[in-house]
């Protein structure tokens, strides 16, 4: 059975109807993944809005979380836990302090909720033997990105105490 050409042009796009699809279709995906990046922008945005006031909540608030957290991860075997990873643009230095080592004078660059994490931790973990550990944990385009913040009871290694 042999075909005619009036029925595959009603079969097959022409080449040039290809291409005009495939250009529709990449617009599309173009739209789409600009649409996306927008929205994980108005993301970060309000998540360092957020991070940069205060918590807002009492300091008896924050100790029970702070022991909540601290009970869940004993009951799991732990040692540490990560309470805090936040964008180093919460840190006047970008996060240049805590890279080098943890250089004196370093948790000064800290503001808004690192910041205030770090005071509560200096006052009521730190004289019970907390310890917490503060790094880079991203380092997106080769350069300092999220920093995590750690509260240790175990071993200690890039340590703050």
């Amino acid at each position: 059975m042999s075909t005619t050409a009036g029925e595959t042009s009603n079969l097959l796009p022409t080449a040039k109807q290809a291409l005009e699809k495939l250009a529709l279709a990449e617009a599309e995906k173009a739209t789409e993944a600009l649409r996306q990046k927008e929205k994980a922008d108005a993301e970060k945005k309000a998540l360092l809005d957020r991070l940069s006031k205060p918590s807002g909540i009492s300091e008896q608030e924050a100790l029970d979380r702070a022991a909540a957290i601290i009970n869940r991860a004993i009951r799991n075997g732990l040692k540490e836990v990560e309470v805090l990873r936040f964008p180093n643009a919460l840190c006047t230095d970008r996060g240049r302090a805590i890279n080098n080592d943890l250089e004196p004078g370093w948790e000064n660059t800290l503001t808004g909720l690192p910041k205030e994490m770090y005071q509560f931790w200096d006052r009521h973990l730190r004289p019970l033997g907390y310890k917490i550990r503060v790094e880079v944990v991203d380092f997106s385009g080769g350069v300092p990105g999220d920093i995590g913040l750690t509260l240790r009871w175990g071993a200690t290694d890039r340590t703050s105490s």
